[in-house]
């Protein structure tokens, strides 16, 4: 390794804070340390307190230094981390003269991928550490964290080995044709195939269906203009975000925004009032808010107590009954004499006074969907998962002896999709499993 390969970067967020945390990773991340602290060694695991100088011998911080030797460390490579005190003027000062030294800036992640390369973790486990990081709320850190554990990364390695199996059969099947097979070996693999391809699905719906536990859920606010969905808004906010006048149509866009609903992160949107419009800025937004139905979560419809029924509150809760989403139905200006009549179950309230009872509604829903079953967030490995668990299905219809060349193909397409977060499927591991079972001296 060169001295180019010795990497540096600052591992805590810049800012003000009590410590920061450099990290230097390759070659020659020792003999930096040695160089700065004016130490003769640096003993392994060990945390040593010392003062830090520059080359020319001036001063610049008094850190603790931990020094990881490889191949016992996070990348696999001499690893040497500085805890200095926090401050960007500090942290950029010792890092100027870490690259001074020979190093040089890591690229973003570089540090996790060394550690991938030299086999100190998997795709997999280095893609949970990046997601962990980046989550917003406590449902997507658990979540996050049983893949981190090693659920996960047990179940695809079972699968992986199951095919690996599987195909180590059917070779010999093909090469070795004269030589006994386990009885029933085509009922047996068959099912193989079903029961793996089935989990992986299983894994990938469920993935998909709950994406807002871990990405956060998506509410959309819909209704008529002037029924109260700006003022929902600003309730859940607890601030004037959206304009509320009584002048239809003033929201013609949509408005966005973040908050925590018990555990769950959510998102809601206030989107433009649907009614039958001429203006094509106001026409724009309603086709926004219809496309809603679509791409949102869940949906709470509100409507007004104060005014009758009409026409455009039929068509809207006919789209609404044609949507497969979670609808919460909402009359709002429940304080005013009761003019709307419809044979809903509506939840009454008074946006202007008190939204309580919505909130432990939307809770009590949310935290139904919480979920102990393993769960993907990252869409590199739900694609991955789809394309192996088509692959199986594809190979489970090609079982038979005059298509096994086929089915093994179809079934090493399944394993490379899974390996590239697991485990490098190798010649040798194939011919591990096809010779295993044969006899002694065979």
């Amino acid at each position: 390794m060169s001295d180019k390969d010795t990497i540096a970067a600052i591992a805590t967020a810049y800012g003000i804070g009590s410590i920061c945390i450099l990290r230097l990773s390759g070659s020659k991340a020792y003999d930096i340390a040695l160089e700065f602290s004016k130490k003769k060694a640096l003993k392994p695991r060990y945390a040593t307190l010392s003062k830090l100088y520059k080359k020319d011998g001036t001063f610049m911080d008094e850190a603790i230094i931990l020094y990881f030797k490889a191949p016992f460390s996070f990348t696999g490579e001499d690893v040497v981390e500085f805890q200095t005190h926090g401050g960007f003027a500090v942290c950029r000062l010792i890092l100027d003269e870490v690259l001074s030294c020979g190093a040089r800036l890591a690229n973003p992640g570089e540090f996790s991928k060394r550690a991938v390369l030299n086999g100190k973790m998997n795709l997999l486990k280095a893609l949970s550490i990046q997601e962990l990081i980046s989550a917003k709320s406590i449902n997507s850190a658990k979540i996050i964290a049983r893949s981190l554990k090693g659920d996960l990364n047990k179940l695809l390695e079972k699968i992986r080995l199951d095919l690996v199996k599987t195909i180590s059969f059917v070779e010999t099947s093909i090469d070795y044709a004269d030589d006994d097979l386990p009885k029933d070996l085509l009922a047996e693999i068959e099912k193989m195939c079903f029961d793996n391809a089935n989990t992986l699905k299983k894994i990938y719906d469920l993935s998909k269906s709950r994406q807002g536990l871990i990405k956060g859920f998506k509410i959309a606010i819909l209704g008529k203009p002037n029924v109260g969905k700006s003022s929902l808004l600003n309730k859940f906010l607890a601030y004037e975000r959206a304009i509320v006048s009584n002048e239809a149509g003033t929201t013609r866009d949509f408005l966005e925004e973040e908050l925590l609903l018990g555990t769950h992160l959510v998102r809601i949107i206030d989107t433009a009032g649907i009614r039958k419009a001429d203006d094509k800025i106001e026409k724009k937004g309603i086709e926004f808010s219809k496309a809603q139905l679509k791409e949102a979560d869940i949906i709470l419809a509100i409507f007004d107590n104060s005014r009758a029924k009409d026409s455009e509150d039929d068509e809207l809760l006919s789209l609404l009954q044609k949507s497969d989403k979670k609808i919460f139905y909402i009359l709002n200006k429940c304080d005013l004499e009761n003019n709307f009549k419809a044979d809903i179950n509506f939840l009454k309230l008074s946006v202007n006074e008190d939204i309580s009872s919505l909130k432990t509604e939307l809770i009590k829903y949310l935290d139904s969907l919480d979920s102990t079953d393993i769960l993907v967030s990252n869409q590199s490995l739900l694609q991955a998962f789809k394309n192996a668990y088509e692959a199986i299905f594809r190979a489970k219809d090609l079982l038979d002896e005059s298509s096994l060349e086929l089915f093994s193909f179809e079934l090493n397409l399944a394993i490379k999709e899974i390996a590239k977060f697991t485990k490098d499927f190798s010649y040798d591991e194939l011919l591990d499993e096809m010779f295993s079972n044969f006899c002694l001296g065979k």
